[in-house]
């Protein structure tokens, strides 16, 4: 099968193709035949690694449980996919099942195949999207959702969410305005008319405007790309406001997953999509992603 890896941290042209045995499940496993997936902002990160903390990471892990194996690292987190083998202790799956999800703490979605536990943060795909578009949805959206819970947005409460045209920042928004509140989006002038489109009640162009400066004061400040310092959004917050910020780590887990395959198929949330590159093209997508400028998501396709 053909994957995306790395064998040591740098630019996007450190990646390439590599084919590797077919992977076979384990007896709570299944195969997925992998038809999308995707490039994000955290696949960068993981990419350019630092040389000097991988190298003390390595050295650690050797420390701690001895010579490790040097195989390449796999790409990829997000995918949607079918199905194709199930280990025999699986109930939960059957083959030709359309499902999506993310790899968790592990990568390698940026192949043809792959296994994961079924009970591992996997579902059935939503009826109502394609799998590009399902691929899209696992990490920025389960991001999101995880982060707002912890603002325990109300009902009219008035929310800023900053850096909303990005992956996180789109799901924001949908989510915030499906949890019933007022939404400031904060983007450049050229996404507006998107976020508007997203349910952002109003739009605040910050190549033009410090949110900062105005009036307005937020029951909920969410950044979403972590821009702006809590202190500069503590300003603008009312006595009982929370600020919010996309480093806050976050837990994934597959009741999330179904709760946002529940609201797509509803229509309350959907992805955006700025670019689609085919598996072949996957350093021009990593390229295009670490410029910071992508409007929602990234989609890599997979197979056919």
């Amino acid at each position: 099968m053909k994957a995306i890896t790395y064998k040591k941290t740098g630019p996007a042209e450190v990646l390439h193709i590599k084919e590797l045995e077919k992977p076979i499940p384990k007896d709570n496993e299944i195969l997925v035949k992998v038809l999308a997936s995707t490039v994000t902002s955290g696949d960068v990160i993981m990419r350019k690694l630092n040389f000097i903390l991988l190298g003390l990471f390595r050295l650690y892990a050797r420390m701690q449980f001895g010579p490790q194996n040097t195989k390449e690292n796999m790409s990829g987190h997000e995918f949607s996919g079918v199905v194709e083998e199930i280990g025999k202790e699986v109930t939960t799956f059957a083959k030709g099942d359309a499902v999506f999800g993310s790899t968790g703490n592990d990568s390698g979605a940026n192949a043809e195949y792959f296994c994961l536990p079924e009970d591992g943060m996997v579902a059935l795909k939503p009826s109502n999207m394609s799998h590009e578009e399902a691929a899209a949805v696992p990490v920025g959206a389960n991001t999101a959702l995880d982060i707002l819970r912890r603002g325990d947005i109300q009902p009219g409460q008035n929310v800023l969410i900053y850096g909303s045209s990005g992956s996180v920042g789109t799901y924001a928004v949908q989510l915030a305005k499906h949890f019933g509140a007022e939404v400031t989006a904060v983007c450049s002038g050229e996404n507006q008319e998107m976020v508007k489109s997203l349910g952002a009640s109003r739009v605040i162009d910050y190549t033009q405007e410090d949110f900062a400066e105005g009036d307005e004061r937020y029951d909920v400040i969410f950044d979403a790309v972590s821009k702006i310092s809590s202190s500069k959004a503590k300003g603008v917050l009312t006595d009982n406001g929370v600020y919010l910020s996309v480093i806050t780590p976050t837990k994934e887990k597959p009741e999330d997953l179904i709760f946002l395959k529940e609201l797509i198929e509803a229509g309350k949330l959907r992805a955006v999509i700025d670019k689609r590159y085919p598996l072949e093209q996957f350093v021009e997508a990593h390229r295009y992603v670490e410029k910071g400028h992508k409007k929602g998501n990234v989609v890599i396709t997979v197979s056919q």
